[in-house]
């Protein structure tokens, strides 16, 4: 990308901040030492590393230390706890699980595997704004359901889930749930104890923490089988842990705990510029998802007519989206905008547009000129 490129694809990926960065440096490069080691530099890495674990845990409102799972991101942790705790369900004759239609696609991978593995699964729709109800998950539950997974925000079109009723009904039932909460996170002020969720995936990339680092919450009492045996992370994550991640992970959620709702209003602001002006030089553009449950940052806009692929290629001093990052390259209509009942023409006419802590004003102007220039290029009639 350009150093000119004006950056709007924060729901990809963040900027790592400076502050983060500051926090992870000396981990780096002075105090690098294995936390499993018995030496004293190992003992200062495992001591560095129950601090960002506490740190961590105080910042999602748990009440364990031990309830924090660091992993390699977001697609590893949501693996390990839908695959982790099916296996482990204590549920008699557990066969059937639980997923709607618009998860990201590492947890509609993982319920690919139990479903190839025998399990019976139901996918619980979306209205058309992407919202999810309870009484779709509380008719879909079974007494063989093992597990339920319902992401908090969606990646695509920012629809927030109602997870605090999801999560009553769940415990009504006694089931499981899993929330993939990575994109809420940086949005949405999380206490997993008041929520009532079993399990919630977070990674740092997307709070402008490092890629390669990610969290998995599991309440104490919920069993979950380890992928691989090793002694890291309580028994339940082998590998050597990535101690400069979680102290970058901790410090970027430290930072959201005093900025988010800051940060939220000021993107919202910035997404509502960018909607204002779009949609008034394209009147046949419409914006996905709901307006009153939304991510701050996120904008999806269908340009009926205009291909997304062809519109971002005559952009490239914009970075913007087709979709979800997983997906787009794929050539083929995200299930995410299908499911809330576009046609994969509309589908491919979509693009993604979000805001972040580093998007300014000016930015905005010149993104929705440049946008509107080139959807007129492209198809005159759309204009």
């Amino acid at each position: 990308m350009s150093h000119n490129a004006i950056y709007l694809d924060y729901q990809s990926t963040t900027p790592l901040d400076s502050r983060v960065l500051d926090a992870m440096l000396p981990h780096l490069t002075q105090h690098y030492a294995n936390p499993s080691s018995p030496h004293q530099p190992g003992r200062r890495a495992a001591a560095v590393l129950r601090t960002a674990r506490r740190q961590v845990r105080e910042s999602l409102g748990a009440r364990h230390d031990a309830e924090i799972v660091f992993t390699s991101g977001a697609t590893e942790a949501n693996h390990l706890a839908i695959l982790g705790a099916v296996a482990a369900s204590r549920r008699t004759f557990a066969s059937h699980v639980v997923v709607t239609t618009i998860e990201h696609k590492s947890v509609l991978a993982a319920y690919d595997q139990l479903s190839a593995a025998g399990y019976s699964v139901t996918t619980v729709p979306a209205d058309h704004n992407g919202r999810v109800s309870a009484a779709d998950v509380a008719a879909a539950i079974t007494p063989r359901t093992a597990l339920v997974s319902v992401m908090y925000a969606n990646n695509e079109i920012g629809t927030i889930q109602p997870v605090a009723e999801i999560a009553e009904t769940t415990r009504h039932y006694g089931v499981l749930l899993h929330v993939d909460a990575v994109q809420a996170v940086g949005a949405v002020d999380i206490n997993v104890s008041s929520l009532g969720v079993d399990l919630l995936t977070i990674s740092a990339h997307k709070i402008y923490g490092p890629k390669g680092v990610g969290a998995l919450y599991i309440r104490r009492g919920t069993r979950l089988r380890p992928q691989y045996a090793g002694s890291q992370e309580q028994g339940i994550r082998a590998g050597t842990v990535n101690v400069a991640g979680a102290v970058g992970l901790a410090a970027a959620l430290g930072i959201l705990v005093t900025e988010r709702e800051l940060d939220a209003r000021r993107s919202a602001r910035l997404r509502d510029r960018l909607a204002e002006r779009l949609l008034a030089a394209l009147p046949h553009a419409r914006v996905n998802g709901s307006r009153a449950y939304r991510l701050p940052g996120n904008l999806s806009l269908t340009v009926p007519g205009v291909d997304a692929a062809d519109l971002i290629q005559a952009l490239p001093d914009l970075a913007i989206s087709s979709g979800s990052a997983c997906t787009s390259g794929l050539g083929e209509p995200s299930h995410v905008l299908t499911a809330i009942g576009l046609g994969a023409a509309e589908a491919r006419a979509t693009i993604r547009l979000s805001v972040g802590r580093y998007t300014r004003d000016s930015e905005i102007e010149y993104a929705a000129r440049r946008i509107i220039a080139a959807v007129a290029h492209l198809d005159p009639q759309a204009a």
